[in-house]
Parts: C-alpha cells; structure tokens; sequence
C-alpha cells in the first residue's frame, strides 16, 4: 500500500517539540517499510524554504534550546526517497519562489494533484 499525506497546517507543536508530527510520523514509518508521498500546502508549504531558523526563539528569558528544523526534516524525506510535492499556487502565495525551496520538492499545481493522488493508494491530509 503507497499513502500520500497531505500536510497543509503548519507549525503545529513546534514550539514544544522539535518536529511536527505528521512530518515525524513519515520519517518514522518509512523507516518502518512504508511508501509514502508528501504534498506540502496551504501554510506547510513554508516547510520546504530552504534555510528558515528558529533559532533564538525565547518564552520568558528561556531560550528553547532545541527549535524545529523543518526544512532539514523534509530535505530528509527526499534523501530517503519520499516523492515531496509542494503546491506552487499556494507558494506564490507566500512569495516563495522554486529556488527558495529545498533540492528535491516537486513544485505542482492544483490542477495536477489528481494525476499525483493516482500513484497512491491512499491519501490521508493532515
């Protein structure tokens, strides 16, 4: 069985984790034997921009001392294999651009979602 996980809310749980779950749970069940295929939309589409930081990220003088680094979570699926796709309507958006994104994304539009939904056998959105 091939699932394709949409993920399109982003940062949820980042700032007291270091990761978002839906990207965790890919890495973790690829490792597991699972064929997997991420689209990136709507805000997660900000996950591909190669270089983000939160570094300096503060609450009441406590630095969180290990912030989220999700464009180099998603720069590992890709170097695993898992096909990422980000959504390029949903990046001009957001004013990202193709380079700004991390080597590997296949950037899409809307229109080609159903020929990418056909590879899988299921499709679960995040």
């Amino acid at each position: 069985m091939k699932a394709l996980q949409i993920i399109t809310s982003a940062y949820r749980c980042t700032i007291e984790e270091q990761d978002d779950p839906a990207v965790w749970i890919t890495h973790a069940m690829k490792g597991a034997g699972a064929e997997l295929g991420v689209v990136l939309r709507g805000n997660a589409v900000n996950y591909g921009v190669e270089g983000q930081s939160a570094a300096g990220l503060s609450f009441g003088g406590l630095p969180q001392t290990q912030p989220p680094r999700l464009d180099r979570d998603i720069s590992k699926l890709v170097d695993k294999g898992i096909e990422v796709y980000a959504i390029q309507e949903d990046c001009a958006e957001r004013g990202i651009v193709p380079t700004d994104l991390v080597g590997g994304i296949q950037s899409i539009t809307r229109a080609e979602l159903p020929k990418v939904f056909a590879k899988y056998d299921q499709v679960w959105h995040w």
